[in-house]
């Protein structure tokens, strides 16, 4: 009985100890599970962080990369508009005899070394103005106080070429073009060239100095005219010409010594290439001419029309791929750029 007794103590004190054993195991194992779960959240939740960062970061390279700075936009110019709000149309001109060089550089403080550019936006075209010239420094003049506020209303990016021919030989303006398109070029790549007399001054800034698909003539009429056209086929005093157009009719001839016959020599090479002349409206086309005597070694080229018969044969030769002539100095002033040339003689 005694020995029952003490045995069933002792077996049940074991199952106690067992149970406590039990307990005590399930209590760590879920220590274990919970020690476990919390490493694991607390890894993704570090990882998400991470994700975010780099999203974020991402975003920040990207408006770096992609979108320019504040002051970036500012630098960076918009084009011009097509038709530009500054034109006024017809304007009053002005030949004041007082007027000199100072005058007209204080009324055009934009310049720099005969060239403009638009300050508020970038220029839709890119054109030289050239300007054949001898002993006319007061027609100069005028047209340059003139033209460029004309030309920056336009809001053009341009320059201007005065080619002055050196000597007292008689004047070639026809080689003297040439010679001011093969120059001009070196400065840079203008698309569109102005052949321009120093004594036509222009009336209407709707008379765009620009280049168009085909040769342009500007000059439809002037004040000595009755603003009317000259002749018909008359293709004289200014006209605009693309690079590309003036180099594929092989520019002027350079046989034209005196006045006369090479602008109606350069519309039958226009003609020969299939090209058609255009020309703005009457009404905005218009010039006021500026008096002047017949200039001493510009006398009436009594050869012309005999010069003119050959053109068809002679303008492939005859042009500029031919023009010879000695630079003897080339001068960048406020308004312009001046060339003088030695051209030869006939």
């Amino acid at each position: 009985m005694g020995l029952c007794t003490a045995l069933k103590k002792v077996s049940r004190r074991g199952k106690i100890v067992v149970l406590v054993g039990l307990l005590l195991s399930v209590l760590a194992w879920k220590a274990t599970i919970s020690g476990e779960t919390d490493t694991t959240v607390h890894v993704n939740s570090a990882s998400t962080q991470t994700l975010v960062r780099e999203e974020k970061l991402r975003e920040k390279l990207n408006t770096w990369t992609v979108a320019p700075s504040y002051s970036n936009i500012l630098a960076e110019k918009v084009d011009c508009p097509e038709e530009s709000p500054l034109l006024v149309g017809a304007s009053k001109l002005s030949f004041e005899s007082s007027l000199n060089l100072k005058d007209v550089e204080n009324e055009n403080k934009g310049l720099t070394k005969g060239e403009y550019e638009p300050s508020d936006c970038k220029a839709m075209h890119s054109v030289a103005i050239l300007i054949p010239h001898r002993n006319r420094e007061k027609h100069l003049l005028y047209l340059l106080q003139n033209l460029h506020p004309f030309l920056q209303r336009q809001q053009l990016h341009y320059a201007i070429y005065v080619i002055h021919q050196a000597g007292d030989a008689t004047f070639n303006r026809a080689k003297l073009l040439n010679v001011g398109y093969l120059e001009a070029i070196k400065d840079f790549s203008w698309e569109c060239f102005i052949f321009h007399d120093v004594d036509l001054v222009p009336e209407n800034d709707h008379n765009l100095y620009i280049c168009d698909q085909q040769p342009k003539h500007l000059v439809v009429g002037r004040n000595v005219t009755g603003y009317k056209l000259r002749y018909k086929g008359y293709f004289g005093g200014v006209t605009a010409m693309t690079k590309d157009q003036f180099f594929q009719v092989n520019g002027f001839s350079n046989s034209y010594w005196g006045w006369g016959g090479e602008d109606d020599d350069l519309r039958v090479r226009v003609e020969l290439q299939k090209m058609k002349i255009l020309r703005p409206p009457a009404d905005v086309a218009r010039y006021t001419m500026v008096f002047h005597k017949r200039d001493s070694g510009n006398q009436v080229n009594r050869n012309r029309m005999n010069l003119l018969g050959q053109t068809t044969k002679m303008w492939r030769t005859d042009g500029l791929n031919s023009c010879k002539y000695e630079t003897l100095s080339v001068a960048r002033y406020p308004l312009y750029v001046n060339i003088t040339v030695d051209i030869g003689r006939l």
